[in-house]
């Protein structure tokens, strides 16, 4: 519960008895006085999270009191109580900062109504406080590849339940956005969605942020803090990487899986919750449950529904679709047009191995887009991707060194003898008439594998300087912006190569 300290100021000893029974009946914390100087001596040395004040009090007005509220931290709610139902004294405590107001006398199902209100309430406003960053949800799992139609079908099936599901999957595959998508479809939608990063939260403050803590419970705990738990209390958790919480959570997160029910960190009374959880890992828990670095009563606990995103790898028939949605995502943000992939670029995304999965492919995207020219397409080169020509090119040497390790260096000594010949810039000798001792000439499949990024290079200088130095028509060639070319061309320049076309 998000309302459990309340404070009653009212002078009159039969409306304090009648709320103190009332609400202890609801096993709230409760405590009453008369006077306004006792009301803010209490607020100086506890916490509340709910006040009912009086408006006419032996020492002064009740609504002064909230001036003083106002300025708190974290200020609790303030009913006021009066006997003079006008439109215009609701509207000012209203204006005042009052949350609401009842008219003497009251009845037991109005404060009912009245409780349930605030307790909404301070749980809309806490998980607003805590949570500023997007949601994922309503996104969507794009593809048609076999494996995401029967992860989708899935989807569809257990999001309606209530059920625990767990879902399996390499970094980078979607887990979180599978999650997002079991949410959106759940009965629960309306209600919060509370995400906790497991691996992002160090070990001694984990227990704290599932479960809340006490004012004191430990060195800088300054005032009570509800957890995550408590923010979603009748929506969803989303417990991601799972696998990283110690032994000491993952018995007190058996119990809330099992019992729905917590203590806060420091605190003794029971907190009873209605959560739905959702829990992901990338790791095989089966095999942690084996190794004995997590509980086996919890892993069936939270694999009550299995589900497994596939790797991208195994979504071959879903990459172009993903870089399509992705590079019109990006277009928007950074206001860039374009006008799609150029063929080029197409097979450089189809044959990619795509190690990072969706989340690479996503940022391989941005940063395509962000290089190509307004107006243009989308090339291999943009992707940073190795072009199908120079990829093979680059197979062929990784090739040609392996066969030289097998048949011996002889084998290459003259070009003539062999079945090599000789490269056409072979150094002769150092002078070029013999009178230091020849080199051994070097053929292209004597030399090692060399990086994409310098075969790239390699290729932009060159056909930079076949014309001429022109850089519009290099562009052209290369099939990449003048801004592209202008980017790499400056970086080029900053590790002292010689740019054709420049004065040297």
């Amino acid at each position: 519960m998000t309302v459990e300290r309340i404070l009653i100021l009212d002078d009159e000893l039969i409306i304090r008895k009648a709320l103190e029974e009332q609400l202890r009946r609801k096993r709230l914390s409760v405590c009453s006085v008369s006077t306004l100087k006792e009301a803010e001596n209490h607020l100086e040395k506890d916490e509340f999270d709910l006040l009912f004040v009086d408006v006419n009090l032996p020492d002064g007005n009740g609504t002064d009191l909230l001036d003083r509220i106002a300025e708190m931290q974290d200020p609790p709610l303030v009913v006021i109580i009066t006997g003079n139902g006008s439109v215009e004294s609701a509207v000012e405590c209203m204006r005042s900062g009052a949350f609401d107001y009842i008219i003497k006398p009251f009845s037991s199902s109005q404060i009912d109504v009245l409780m349930k209100k605030a307790k909404d309430y301070r749980q809309l406003v806490k998980v607003n406080q805590f949570f500023t960053q997007e949601s994922a949800v309503g996104a969507e799992l794009i593809g048609k590849s076999a494996p995401i139609q029967q992860l989708r079908s899935m989807v569809s099936k257990v999001a309606p339940t209530e059920a625990t599901v767990l879902i399996n999957g390499e970094n980078g595959t979607g887990k979180e956005l599978v999650a997002s998508e079991l949410y959106r479809l759940s009965a629960r939608k309306n209600a919060p969605f509370i995400k906790v990063n497991c691996a992002a939260i160090s070990e001694t403050l984990i227990e704290s942020e599932f479960f809340g803590h006490e004012k004191g419970a430990f060195t800088g705990a300054m005032q009570r803090r509800e957890g995550r738990f408590e923010l979603a209390d009748g929506g969803t958790i989303l417990l991601d990487e799972i696998s990283e919480i110690s032994p000491k959570v993952q018995a007190k997160l058996l119990r809330v899986l099992q019992e729905r029910e917590f203590e806060r960190v420091g605190g003794n009374k029971t907190i009873k919750v209605d959560v739905r959880v959702i829990a992901t890992t990338n790791r095989n828990l089966m095999q942690s449950v084996e190794n004995g670095d997590f509980r086996q009563d919890l892993y069936y606990r939270l694999n009550v529904f299995p589900l497994f995103v596939p790797a991208l790898r195994d979504r071959d028939k879903d990459v172009v679709l993903l870089a399509k949605s992705f590079a019109q995502r990006f277009s928007r943000k950074h206001g860039i047009k374009l006008a799609g992939f150029d063929d080029e670029a197409t097979r450089a995304l189809i044959s990619h191995d795509w190690p990072g999965n969706v989340r690479e492919l996503q940022n391989t995207i941005e940063r395509a887009v962000i290089l190509t020219e307004p107006g243009s397409k989308i090339s291999a080169m943009s992707l940073g991707l190795m072009p199908s020509a120079m990829r093979t090119q680059s197979v062929a040497n990784a090739e040609s060194v392996a066969s030289r390790e097998l048949v011996g260096a002889g084998s290459h000594s003259n070009g003539f003898g062999g079945t090599d010949f000789p490269s056409f810039n072979s150094p002769i000798g150092d002078n070029g008439f013999g009178d230091e001792p020849a080199v051994e000439s070097q053929s292209p499949e004597d030399e090692e594998p060399l990086p994409l990024e310098k075969i790239e290079r390699q290729h932009i200088l060159k056909t930079l300087e076949s014309t001429g130095g022109n850089r519009t028509q290099a562009s052209k060639i290369l099939g990449i912006s003048i801004r592209t070319l202008r980017n790499k061309l400056s970086i080029y320049r900053g590790d002292g190569e010689f740019i054709p076309g420049e004065e040297s």
